[in-house]
């Protein structure tokens, strides 16, 4: 409004009483808001105001307050007004118009017995709601704001379980199928230790005890097995392998790349086909007749069928499959870990054995993996050789350059990590192939070899091989030897832009040296200046060889959002429980969801209704 516009609408307003401002001004009146004014001066009702006090032209004013048009004698309210989180063009007011009454006419009846709601000082759930939409003057912000007040506890406890609740039904109801019986006499296993030139470690044992349990039930197993780099996961896979073989039944392993698919194959191929196992091999980048060729062993005489994505396309049967392994299972999505069991026979669905070199914290694994069961390898094999992490800035180029060259002269092989294949017009950083041409320039006396997700299976093939061989002294590579690559003399490794990559991959990659005897030095190169969540994450795999630890504090730095991502089986993300701050939350969440599904079903059912609904359905993967 205009000034003189203004001054009128001050001197209206200066006819209410109102004890802290003469006045309140406004520079963009809308019509209704002017004739809402202009009826409660005639009417003689008061305005309710909002907002800073300021010395003004009038004396003090308020400009641009919320304001409300209240009766002669309305009191203030008892309880604090609720500000909810809103959308453009949504105003508090309206929501709290839809919010107040949904809150009034909703079943807030308690699920929860009362006496165990007071032992863990759990306030009932129709009182913890009212608190929250309308909390009194006298309750702490601090502890509102900070979500530890008793009735916020309360909220995300009944969150938690039900989501506990949805993942143990889920787990109980898949108890109830029938699976192949796979409880050979062990005679193949037996073998393949017998020829291993190494043993198991303690956790090995522990936990191919664990499987093989499993194949032996009536229902079908859904296990998750969690090590960390270099805990030897594939011995574990290829004994589980053998108990079903030996039972009649075909193994299907699946990888999320070909080179990591390759790598399984190759060691696979070495423990088993000496014990006369009939090993194929089934990649999309088969030309045709070998495909057809693979197709045809796979749905005949082949006992162990490796490959990747391939593995479940609707031209791929099997004769008899009784187990499905999946290698970095996260990499999958629900969809496709169900297709590769749809292969199996539907009354009697294949065991299911995912394996993750992600470790996962305690706390998560409970909260998000409640529906399978979880083996951990804690225990690396004897003789890896610890690895040491640099942190070095990309100014100092020249002296990590001369350290490769260093490293190659005293007869081992080295790799550099480059985030990018190719110039990106986003992300100005150092690309692999820019990288493998300047290194070669500069080493130019040495052998180096490239490789990336872009180049043909063949090449990629070749030059890891010829790494492998010894034939390359650096290889140059992007994320693509993240898992899975295994060459002992490799003792050097340098990844570029570290700073740009999560804490799970910086680990990963870490993990492709240090398997061999010799002192192993992973190299992080990163550019200034950093950003604190980018030195927080340096600092970490810096400080930690760990990967559960490591796995702990990148929880506690990002939150659970990613690694549930990556699980991609449309497991709500929880809105309101930390699984860092409320672990002991889990932990409660879970005993109460055996507790009612053991001795109180109607109740869990109605629980799940109130939090969950049709979304249930998605859990059920």
């Amino acid at each position: 409004m205009s000034r003189c516009s203004f001054v009128r609408v001050a001197s209206l307003l200066r006819v209410f009483a109102m004890p802290a401002a003469n006045s309140f001004c406004a520079f963009n009146f809308y019509g209704s808001e002017t004739r809402q004014l202009a009826k409660a001066r005639d009417e003689g009702r008061r305005l309710r105001l909002f907002g800073e006090i300021r010395e003004g032209f009038f004396g003090a004013e308020m400009v641009h307050p919320r304001y409300r048009v209240i009766s002669e004698n309305e009191a203030l309210p008892q309880a604090l007004t609720p500000v909810y989180p809103a959308t453009a063009g949504v105003s508090q007011n309206a929501l709290r118009k839809l919010i107040l009454p949904a809150l009034a006419a909703a079943d807030l009846g308690e699920l929860l017995d009362a006496r165990w709601c007071r032992k863990h000082a759990l306030p009932a759930f129709a009182d913890a709601l009212q608190l929250l939409h309308a909390p009194p003057p006298g309750v702490p912000e601090a502890a509102l704001q900070g979500r530890t007040h008793p009735a916020w506890q309360r909220i995300k406890f009944d969150e938690v379980l039900a989501q506990q609740l949805s993942l143990r039904r889920a787990y109980m109801a898949r108890r109830q199928k029938g699976a192949p019986l796979l409880n050979g006499p062990g005679q193949l296993a037996r073998q393949l230790l017998a020829a291993l030139p190494f043993a198991l470690t303690g956790a090995q044992q522990r936990v191919t005890a664990e499987i093989a349990a499993d194949l032996a039930q009536a229902h079908p197993m859904q296990r998750l097995l969690q090590g960390d780099v270099g805990s030897g996961k594939t011995i574990v896979a290829a004994l589980a392998a053998c108990q079903a073989i030996e039972a009649g039944y075909q193994v299907a392993f699946m990888a999320p790349t070909e080179i990591l698919a390759e790598q399984h194959y190759l060691k696979l191929c070495a423990w088993l086909e000496p014990l006369g196992i009939q090993i194929a091999w089934l990649t999309g980048s088969l030309r045709k007749a070998a495909r057809q060729f693979m197709h045809l062993q796979a749905a005949t005489s082949a006992q162990l069928i490796v490959g990747t994505h391939a593995l479940i396309q609707d031209s791929v049967d099997f004769a008899r499959l009784g187990l499905a392994i999946i290698d970095e299972q996260h990499r999958f999505g629900v969809a496709q870990r169900l297709e590769l069991r749809k292969k199996g026979d539907a009354a009697r669905p294949p065991h299911q054995l995912m394996m993750s070199a992600t470790p996962i914290p305690r706390t998560l694994a409970m909260s998000y993996y409640a529906d399978l069961d979880v083996s951990v390898l804690d225990e690396l094999p004897p003789g890896r050789r610890p690895i040491k992490t640099k942190l070095i800035a990309d100014s100092r180029r020249a002296e990590v350059i001369a350290r490769v060259r260093g490293a190659v002269a005293s007869g081992r092989q080295a790799y550099w990590v480059c985030p990018l294949i190719e110039e990106s017009e986003k992300l100005q950083l150092q690309t692999a192939i820019d990288t493998h041409a300047a290194l070669s320039a500069e080493l130019d006396d040495l052998r180096i070899g490239l490789v990336h997700g872009r180049l043909k299976t063949d090449q990629k093939a070749a030059t890891m091989a010829a790494f492998a061989a010894g034939e390359l002294d650096v290889l140059v590579a992007t994320t693509v030897i993240e898992v899975g690559v295994d060459v002992p003399n490799a003792c050097l490794m340098v990844i570029e832009h570290a700073e740009r990559f999560g804490l799970s991959q910086l680990h990963q990659l870490r993990g492709r040296v240090g398997r061999g005897v010799h002192d192993s030095v992973c190299v992080l190169l990163y550019q200034q200046a950093l950003s604190w969540t980018a030195r927080a994450r340096l600092k970490i795999i810096f400080e930690n060889s760990d990967g559960f630890e490591i796995a702990r504090q990148d929880l506690h730095l990002r939150g659970p959002g990613e690694f549930v991502g990556s699980r991609q089986s449309g497991v709500p993300l929880l809105r309101y429980a930390d699984l860092e701050v409320d672990s002991d939350l889990v932990e409660l969440a879970r005993k109460m969801a055996e507790h009612l599904l053991s001795h109180d079903p109607e109740r869990a059912r109605r629980h799940l209704a109130r939090w969950l609904g049709s979304r249930e359905e998605l859990l059920k993967a």
